[in-house]
C-alpha cells in the first residue's frame, strides 16, 4: 500500500478543520491520542484503498463529536466520557471484521482500552448517542451547555469562575483579586438567581480586627424539575454531611442533580450541583471554616441590581480591607520601622519561625504563603498554616486556569514582583500593626 508525498487537498482541508476543533478539548494527553488517530485517518483517507465496509473513520469522528464539548475540569466529565468511550468501543466492534488488518483500527482499539482503564470505565453501561439532541439533560449543566454550543457552532466552551475564603479572612474573588478583610459579622459571598452563600466572621484574638469564619450558610435555589430548594449550614465543630432537612441529595432518579459527598468526617465536605455546573468545598481547619467554589460565569452573573453586595463578585468594601488593595499583605513598603516590631507580633511566632513553618507546606512564596505568615503572626494559631495550604489545594482542584493558580505580590503597575525577604517582612509587619491598632 503506497503513500503519496502529500495528502490530497480535500484530506488536507479536513485535517485543517480537525486542527481548529482540537483546542476545544480540555483532555489529558492520552485522550489526545485518539484525535491523532483521527488525523491519521484523514491524512490517509485518499491514499489507502480501505475496504468499503471498514467504518473506523466514522467511529472516530463520532467519538470526537461526542467529546468535543467536554471539559475534564468540571463535574460529570468522567460519566459522559465513559459513555462516549463505550459508544466508540461498540462502533469498533461492529466494524471489526471489515477492518481486519487495518493499522488505524487496531490502534484505536488499543487506545480505547487504555482510556477505559485510565478513567475506570466499566465495559457495561449506558452509551452516548451520536445525536446531541438525544443526550440533552436539562438537569446537567455540562450536558445542555454542550448541546447549545453544538447547535450554535460555538467555538468556546462555558467559562468557569472561582472564589475562595479562608484564614483571617483572605478572599479570592471571581476576578482573581486577592484581599485580606475584616468583615466581622454576616456577609454575602454570593447572591444570584441560582445560589446564595453567606459567611459569618468572628474576632480571632482580643484587641485585633482580624476575624475568621465560624459559620457558612449555602442556599441552592429551587430549579424547575431538577431540585427543590436545599439549605446547607455549617458551624464550628458541626460540619454535617447533609442539608438542614436531613437529605443528602436533590432531584429525582439515580443521577442526582445535587448531592453532598463527605470526604473527611467533620472536616471536609463537597457539594456537587450538576444542574448549575457548580462545585462547593467546605472545610473545618482548627476552629474555623474555609470555602471554595467554582461556578459557570453566565450563572454567576445572573443577579439583580439589588444583589450587588457579593464579596465573591465585587470584593470587600474598601472600609473593610486591611491589605493594600492589590492583593498584597504588604500595605506599606519601604518605610523604616522599629526593629523590635520585626521580632514578634504574637506570642509563639517570630517572623523567621512563621516563614519557616509556612515554607514547609507552601514552597512557592506566593500570596497564599504570605497569608499563612500573616495569620501565624497575628493569631499564633498553627492551624492557619493548614488552612492556607488547603485553600491552595482547593484552587488547584477547582480553578479552571492553571496559569492563575498562584498569585504573586505585584508592583503598582500590576507586574509580578520578585520581592526581597526584607520587603515581605516590612509589609507583613506594617499590616500586622494595622490589624492591632
Amino acid at each position: 500500500m503506497g503513500l503519496r508525498p502529500a495528502p490530497s487537498s480535500a484530506a488536507a482541508a479536513a485535517a485543517e478543520v480537525e486542527q481548529r476543533r482540537r483546542p476545544r478539548l480540555c483532555l489529558p494527553p492520552l485522550e489526545l491520542l485518539l484525535l491523532l488517530l483521527l488525523s491519521l485517518e484523514l491524512l490517509h483517507a485518499g491514499d489507502c484503498q480501505q475496504p468499503a465496509q471498514c467504518r473506523i473513520q466514522k467511529c472516530t469522528t463520532d467519538f470526537v463529536s461526542l467529546t468535543s464539548h467536554l471539559n475534564s475540569a468540571i463535574d460529570g466529565f468522567d460519566s459522559e466520557f465513559c459513555k462516549a468511550l463505550r459508544a466508540y468501543a461498540g462502533c469498533t466492534q461492529r466494524t471489526s471484521k471489515a477492518c481486519r488488518g487495518n493499522l488505524v483500527y487496531h490502534s484505536a482499539v488499543l487506545g480505547i482500552s487504555d482510556l477505559m482503564s485510565q478513567r475506570n470505565c466499566s465495559k457495561d453501561g449506558p452509551t452516548s448517542s451520536t445525536n446531541p439532541e438525544v443526550t440533552h439533560d436539562p438537569c446537567n449543566y455540562h450536558s445542555h451547555a454542550g448541546a447549545r454550543e453544538h447547535r450554535r457552532g460555538d467555538q468556546n466552551p462555558p467559562n468557569y469562575l472561582f472564589c475562595g475564603l479562608f484564614g483571617d479572612p483572605h478572599l479570592r474573588t471571581f476576578k482573581d483579586h486577592f484581599q485580606t478583610c475584616k468583615v466581622e459579622g454576616a456577609w454575602p459571598l454570593i447572591d444570584n438567581n441560582y445560589l446564595s452563600v453567606q459567611v459569618t466572621n468572628v474576632p480571632v484574638v482580643p484587641g485585633s480586627s482580624a476575624t475568621a469564619t465560624n459559620k457558612i450558610t449555602i442556599i441552592f435555589k429551587a430549579h424547575h424539575e431538577c431540585t427543590d430548594q436545599k439549605v446547607y449550614q455549617a458551624v464550628t465543630d458541626d460540619l454535617p454531611a447533609a442539608f438542614v432537612d436531613g437529605t443528602t441529595s436533590g432531584g429525582d432518579g439515580d443521577a442526582k442533580s445535587l448531592r453532598i459527598v463527605e470526604r473527611e468526617s467533620g472536616h471536609y465536605v463537597e457539594m456537587h450541583a450538576l444542574y448549575i455546573g457548580t462545585t462547593v468545598f467546605v472545610r473545618q481547619v482548627g476552629r474555623y471554616l474555609t470555602l471554595a467554589i467554582r461556578m459557570p460565569e453566565d450563572l454567576a452573573m445572573s443577579y439583580e441590581e439589588s444583589q450587588d453586595l457579593q464579596l465573591c463578585m465585587n470584593g470587600c468594601p474598601v472600609s473593610e480591607r486591611i491589605d493594600d488593595g492589590q492583593g498584597q499583605v504588604s500595605a506599606i513598603l519601604g518605610h523604616s520601622l522599629p526593629r523590635t516590631s520585626l521580632v514578634q507580633a504574637w506570642p509563639g511566632y517570630t517572623l523567621e519561625t512563621a516563614n519557616t513553618q509556612c515554607h514547609e507546606k507552601m514552597p512557592v512564596k506566593d500570596i497564599y504563603f504570605q497569608s499563612c505568615v500573616f495569620d501565624l503572626l497575628t493569631t499564633g494559631d498553627a492551624n492557619f498554616t493548614a488552612a492556607a495550604h488547603s485553600a491552595l489545594e482547593d484552587v488547584e482542584a477547582l480553578h479552571p486556569r492553571k496559569e492563575r493558580w498562584h498569585i504573586f505580590p505585584s508592583s503598582g503597575n500590576g507586574t509580578p514582583r520578585g520581592g526581597s525577604e526584607l520587603s515581605v517582612s516590612l509589609g507583613l509587619t506594617c499590616l500586622i500593626l494595622t490589624v492591632f491598632l
